[in-house]
C-alpha cells in the first residue's frame, strides 16, 4: 500500500513538472478557446462583428500575437440539444506561464463573448508544450 501511494505521488509530481524542451525551445502553455457563432434571436456572428470583438477585447488581452482559424462545431447545450455552428478558434502560445496564468488571462476574453453576444459558454482547452520563435 505504501509503495503504491509512494508511486501515485511520484507520478502527479511529474505531471506538474514543466516539460523537458528541445535545445531553441522553451516552456510554454498553448490555450485555445472557442467561440460559438450562433445567437438567438438574431442572425449569427458577422466577420465584422468578430473583428470588432478581435480590436476591442482580443488583441489588448494578447498583444503579443495570436492565431484565428475558422471552423464548424457542435455541442451539445443545456437543455440537451445538439446545436451545429460555425466558430472561430482562437489559439495562443504563452511561454513561461502556467495554466494557471493563461486561465486567468483567457477568462474575461471568454466572459467578454459571452456577455456581448448572450453565448452560453466558450470551450478552453489549455496544455503544456514547448515553443521556439
Amino acid at each position: 500500500m505504501k509503495a503504491a501511494l509512494g508511486a501515485l505521488l511520484l507520478l502527479a509530481g511529474c505531471a506538474t513538472a514543466p516539460p523537458s524542451c528541445p535545445i531553441g525551445t522553451a516552456p510554454a502553455t498553448i490555450a485555445e478557446a472557442y467561440f460559438g457563432r450562433n445567437v438567438k434571436g438574431r442572425a449569427p456572428v458577422t466577420e465584422a462583428e468578430w473583428a470588432r470583438f478581435m480590436a476591442d477585447i482580443v488583441t489588448p488581452a494578447f498583444p503579443d500575437g495570436l492565431t484565428v482559424l475558422d471552423g464548424m462545431g457542435q455541442w451539445r447545450n443545456a437543455a440537451g440539444q445538439i446545436s451545429r455552428e460555425d466558430s472561430k478558434a482562437l489559439l495562443l502560445v504563452l511561454p513561461a506561464q502556467d495554466q494557471a496564468a493563461a486561465s486567468a488571462r483567457l477568462a474575461p476574453v471568454a466572459a467578454a463573448w459571452k456577455a456581448r453576444f448572450a453565448q452560453e459558454s466558450v470551450l478552453t482547452v489549455f496544455r503544456t508544450g514547448c515553443a521556439g520563435f
